[in-house]
């Protein structure tokens, strides 16, 4: 069988994307596609002399069909597979670490219910390689064959995934009494509903529950990271200390303040990083990865320190590759995935919340004073509709305007241009000392793409 003769059951855009498998459910994760992807990922493991996987989901009502196929594809390739029902990303990661077995997750993180995926962990905890995701494409390509009866696979539930997780996290707060804390916690009706209230209540917190009810469809409908309206609310009306927010899976995270502001992952990378170097118990952090999107900001407060910074595409796989490279442990991005390699193996929203307080706790949990001396850039962003993105950005009299914006603003800002990856536009950010100065600049570099298309 070759890419040009398809079943039909294939969708058309069926190979990885940037974190798995991803896409509207009844065009793309169809059951017959999924029992195939199943039955090719279970083949390439068990050359890789892997015997078992561990299957965990967000809140969907997809997830249900969704993980009765790719059970059947696993068992069919002679794979065994435990089953966790519902758990966060990061937690599916852990368990497979933790029992040396293969993870895959049923979730399509902060977009709505009819949307679903599907992302794979490593024995190591770590996403598959892309090396890995191509062999299994090649294998997709293949006819099917189930192993002989003797050699199928069995299913069977995990025991107690969530106590596992949770003590997990637990364990990363050894000495934080949270006691004295008024924590709301917004859980997008996704996988961390009832994972985050019972380690925020074990650690003394009082807490008030936002969309912490999922019923299969409302999972990130007006609620969690992405749509912050609700927590921010919540926090001043209630008078709180503290609003924490996560996504879909729990692989991401939003904080606010007890004023209603929000704190995105630029925010709490300075609070890790700052609160790091007024404390002697701790390792001093040699590196920090951001990615394109990161404020100039943390940049400059970095330098200052004498931590080395690097800048990766944005997505969290990327911070996590350059991480490994360099052999440094902290990373993240704008949007709340925070990676602590020291904890854990991908972006988890549980783990880096329970930093930042373990961070802010000689202040009272006020986070706000963790950021007195962190003003971040003003940022300028216009979505501007071409025909061919790549290649206008790529046009010298337009690298030229660039470079002459870049030039004047110096070490006090910065311009960039990216294609999005879905649609024929191009973001214009620009960073500038003041809002009025980003905004002109950024306005007036549109206009000259648009002359120049």
């Amino acid at each position: 069988m070759n890419p040009k003769n398809l079943p039909d059951y294939f969708p058309v855009d069926w190979r990885f994307g940037t974190d798995g498998i991803r896409g509207l459910v009844e065009k793309k994760m169809n059951p017959l596609f999924v029992v195939k992807l199943g039955w090719a990922v279970g083949k390439v493991l068990k050359e890789e002399g892997t015997g078992s996987i561990v299957i965990g989901k967000d809140t969907r009502i997809s997830g249900y069909m969704i993980e009765s196929a790719l059970e059947a594809g696993f068992i069919s390739a002679g794979m065994d597979v435990r089953l966790v029902g519902p758990m966060p990303t990061p937690g599916v990661a852990y368990l497979a670490k933790s029992s040396n077995q293969a993870g895959v997750v049923i979730s399509a993180s902060h977009n709505k219910f009819y949307d679903n995926g599907i992302k794979f962990f490593n024995r190591d905890g770590f996403k598959f390689s892309y090396d890995l995701e191509k062999r299994i494409e090649n294998v997709l390509l293949e006819n099917s064959k189930v192993v002989e009866s003797m050699e199928l696979g069995k299913a069977s539930r995990l025991n107690d995934a969530k106590g596992k997780y949770v003590e997990f996290c637990k364990s990363f707060a050894s000495n934080l009494d949270l006691s004295d804390l008024s924590l709301v916690i917004d859980c997008a009706n996704g996988a961390n509903y009832s994972v985050a209230p019972q380690i925020f209540s074990e650690l003394g917190s009082k807490i008030i529950e936002l969309s912490t009810s999922p019923n299969g469809i409302n999972i990130n409908d007006e609620c969690g990271s992405t749509n912050p309206n609700n927590i921010q609310k919540a926090v001043v009306e209630s008078k709180a200390d503290l609003g924490i927010a996560f996504d879909g899976d729990g692989d991401r995270l939003l904080v606010v303040d007890k004023e209603g502001k929000i704190l995105d992952g630029d925010d709490l990378l300075y609070i890790l990083v700052s609160t790091n170097l007024l404390r002697d118990d701790l390792q001093r952090y040699e590196g920090i990865v951001g990615t394109l999107m990161t404020n100039k900001s943390l940049e400059l407060f970095l330098d200052k320190e004498g931590i080395d910074f690097s800048r990766t595409d944005v997505g969290d796989k990327y911070v996590l590759r350059e991480l490994k490279e360099r052999n440094w442990i902290l990373g993240g991005e704008p949007s709340g995935h925070i990676i602590c390699l020291d904890a854990t193996t991908t972006s988890d929203a549980l783990i880096a919340s329970l930093k930042v307080l373990e961070a802010i706790k000689d202040l009272n949990f006020d986070i706000s004073k963790a950021l007195l001396n962190f003003e971040k850039l003003p940022q300028e962003i216009i979505s501007l509709k071409v025909n061919n993105p790549q290649t206008l950005i790529m046009d010298s009299s337009i690298r030229y305007e660039v470079s002459k914006l870049e030039n004047a603003l110096g070490k006090e800002g910065r311009v960039l241009l990216r294609p999005s990856g879905t649609e024929d536009l191009i973001r214009i950010m620009v960073e500038a000392t003041s809002e009025k100065l980003a905004k002109d600049l950024a306005s007036e570099l549109a206009e000259f793409m648009q002359k120049a298309e």
